[in-house]
This record gives C-alpha cells, sequence and structure tokens, in this order.
C-alpha cells in the first residue's frame, strides 16, 4: 500500500485544468472541502463543470468558484438561498441541470460502482422524465437549453424512468479522519455527499481534519475504503477549526 498523502492543497489540485469535471462533497456547510476548492481558485482553473448537492453558500465552498465566473456547468439539487447561483442561471451565464436529490446521490453511487445507469420512479409523469426543464436560460427571459425526454418502462406495473450514472474527472472530498492509504471516515451529516462524490472520481482528492497512520482506523469504521482515494492532504488545525454556520440561532 503506498502513502498517498500530498504536502500541500496546491500540489495535490495542479492537474485540474480548465474544462475539468468536479464532483464536490458537502452539505451546506457541512463537509465542505474548502481548503481543495480554495485550491483550485488560486491556481485560476476556469470552464469548470460541476457535481454537487448545492453550489456553495454564502461565500464559502464552490461559491468562491461560481463568483469569479469559473464554472459553466452545475448538476446539483438545490440552489437555496444562493443569490449569485439564482442569478446566473437565470441570467443564461451558467448551464444547471436540477435533478431529484436521491437520484443525484444514486447517480455518483452508480458510477464508482461501475453501473452504466438505472431506473428509478422519482421524477415519472414529471419534466425529469418528460424533458424540457430549462438547462439554460438565453438572459430574456427564454430557454436556450432544455433536458431532452428520458426513456421511461414499466416494471410490474409501475413506471421508472431511465438515469445515467455520473463519473467525473476529479472529485474534492473532506473528511473528519483518514490515514495514509486513503481510508477515510466523515462526521454526521458530512456523510451524506462526501462517500458519494469520492466514488464517482476518477482521481479523488481528500482533505482530512485528523491524519493517522494505517492500522489506526477499525476495519468497520472505515466509511470510504482507501481504494477510491488516490491523493490526501492534512489540514492543519487551523483549517480543521475553520466551519461555518448558515443560520445562527441563538437565545436572547
Amino acid at each position: 500500500m503506498r502513502d498517498k498523502v500530498v504536502a500541500t492543497a496546491a500540489e495535490a489540485v495542479a492537474d485540474v485544468t480548465d474544462g475539468a469535471s468536479l464532483a464536490v462533497g458537502g452539505f451546506g456547510l457541512s463537509g465542505v472541502p474548502n481548503v481543495l476548492i480554495r485550491a483550485v481558485y488560486e491556481q485560476g482553473t476556469g470552464d469548470l463543470s460541476i457535481v454537487s448537492n448545492n453550489c456553495g453558500a454564502l461565500d464559502s465552498g464552490l461559491a468562491v468558484l461560481l463568483a469569479a465566473g469559473r464554472i459553466t456547468r452545475v448538476t446539483g439539487s438545490y440552489i437555496g438561498a444562493n443569490k449569485e447561483f439564482a442569478r446566473q442561471y437565470l441570467a443564461g451565464e451558467i448551464e444547471v441541470e436540477m435533478i431529484p436529490q436521491g437520484t443525484l446521490a444514486e447517480r455518483l453511487r452508480a458510477g464508482g460502482a461501475g453501473i452504466p445507469a438505472f431506473y428509478t420512479p422519482a421524477g415519472v409523469g414529471t419534466q425529469v422524465a418528460e424533458g424540457g426543464l430549462p438547462w439554460r436560460y438565453d438572459g430574456t427571459g427564454g430557454v436556450a437549453v432544455a433536458s431532452p425526454p428520458k426513456e421511461v418502462r414499466a416494471f410490474d406495473d409501475v413506471e421508472y424512468v431511465l438515469e445515467r450514472a455520473i463519473r467525473t474527472d476529479f472529485a474534492l472530498v473532506r473528511a473528519a479522519k483518514g490515514d495514509r492509504h486513503g481510508n477515510l471516515v466523515f462526521n454526521k451529516s458530512s456523510r451524506n455527499f462526501n462517500p458519494l462524490a469520492a466514488q464517482a472520481g476518477r482521481i479523488t482528492i481528500a482533505e482530512v481534519e485528523e491524519l493517522v497512520e494505517p492500522g489506526e482506523i477499525e476495519p468497520d469504521a472505515v466509511h470510504l475504503p482507501g481504494v477510491f482515494v488516490q491523493r490526501v492532504v492534512a489540514l492543519t488545525r487551523e483549517q480543521a477549526a475553520d466551519k461555518g454556520i448558515e443560520k445562527r440561532t441563538v437565545n436572547p
């Protein structure tokens, strides 16, 4: 087993070139690989196709690349309160494929498992299956690019829509703990999309809050085996502790 630890985030993402596709983990502000995203931003990479549940929140995560105009296409399931994401989408500056959240999760997982496509009932009878969802607007309120119709097939008298698996050039993820062989452990809700994104990437880069030696993670405690991970970046104590809160609620 080789040591997959890379000295810096900049070195880890150095071959992420213009036009690359990236699966990025995270759910809201939880489990977002902020350090790796910042490294991609600082090296000036653009024309990126992103697959992620959402495209950043507040001024962090993928919102950094989005605001800089580095993203040309997003496959996701949630725009939320990201006003810049909504503005670029409606202005025709970015192409967006919105799909059901569970379908996104399974398309990523299927890509990592080598399954080219699968049938799901989610979206049957809607534009998800029938086509016509606006992928890109023309900037004047019209639709420049719309989603195509998908195959629908009945199994036991129930209709299902065919969904294609997702594979990307790279995946960026964040883990609470990882060892030098790339075995990863995720903390609570950060486990929602990080393991799935990691499986979908042909080259997966993980930033870890705590780096441990091989054997220190119990095999039964591993959430993602190192076979899916090619590079590991150990965060500093300050980087690991830098975790935002999207909506702070406190008592008087």
